[in-house]
């Protein structure tokens, strides 16, 4: 019996899959079959992880993409539906954070987080929503974050973005339910990847964070990859505008105090 969960013969864009989520996640979508397109502004990281898939036996290309660029993000996935035949899963991870005080942002800083996280995001979402409108089929995955429901001093402008991503998607999944595409998020805890990098030179930082989750540790990019299949597999056949939270805990305990003796 085919497992629900599979996605063989399916093509499967991952956006950011030069490092980090996106590079777990794309050799994720590989494992379960999919013919995965590594796409990163990074051309040589995104190759990289192609190489990486190939050399275990899956099926894997890589090109460069920006998703600013709302242009080329439609035509890097046109180019994908047209050799393949079609656009099954699209899944864009990108995301980048200034950590200051809100007073302290700069009109660049704002610029620059609204911008790829919204802006880029509201990209893909678009060029693979108007494909997989007309061919009535695929799933959107796009990575949101704890930080859409709680947030922390210095998170500001980032949690802003994150929790707009979640409406996004929402939105999205409303209006293209109708023609069987489905649109959700998956929103991470702390995940040791180069974007939290920093944390790991304050040792007191690190374990606080650590300390936060029920399971008391970080979450892996490897971790990412298993929601994210289930997302865009048949398994997830009936979840469209939900927001599956891989935080380890961290949300369903936020804020706790643990009395004496508990």
């Amino acid at each position: 019996m085919t497992s629900p969960f599979s996605l063989e013969g399916r093509s499967a864009a991952v956006v950011g899959a030069g490092s980090g989520i996106g590079e777990a996640v794309a050799i994720g979508c590989a494992e379960a079959g999919a013919t995965v397109h590594c796409l990163d502004v990074n051309a040589e990281a995104a190759r990289r992880t192609a190489a990486t898939i190939r050399a275990g036996g899956g099926q894997a290309e890589a090109a460069p993409l920006d998703i600013l660029d709302g242009a080329a993000v439609t035509a890097a996935f046109e180019a994908i539906a047209a050799e393949r035949g079609s656009l099954d899963a699209v899944v864009s991870t990108p995301g980048i954070n200034v950590r200051k005080p809100l007073l302290d942002y700069t009109d660049d800083e704002i610029d620059r987080v609204l911008g790829l996280n919204l802006k880029g995001s509201a990209h893909v979402i678009q060029s693979a929503g108007r494909i997989m409108r007309e061919q009535r089929s695929g799933s959107i995955v796009l990575f949101s974050s704890i930080r859409s429901v709680v947030v922390e001093p210095g998170q500001s402008v980032y949690a802003a973005t994150k929790a707009g991503i979640v409406q996004m998607v929402r939105a999205a999944a409303a209006e293209l339910g109708s023609r069987g595409v489905r649109v959700n998020a998956v929103a991470p805890g702390v995940i040791d990847t180069p974007l939290t990098a920093p944390i790991k030179d304050h040792p007191d930082w690190y374990g606080a964070y650590a300390a936060r989750s029920i399971l008391g540790r970080w979450g892996t990019a490897r971790e990412m990859a298993g929601p994210t299949v289930f997302l865009a597999s048949d398994a997830a056949s009936y979840v469209t505008g939900a927001v599956l939270f891989a935080d380890g805990g961290w949300t369903a305990i936020d804020g706790r105090f643990a009395p004496p003796g508990m």
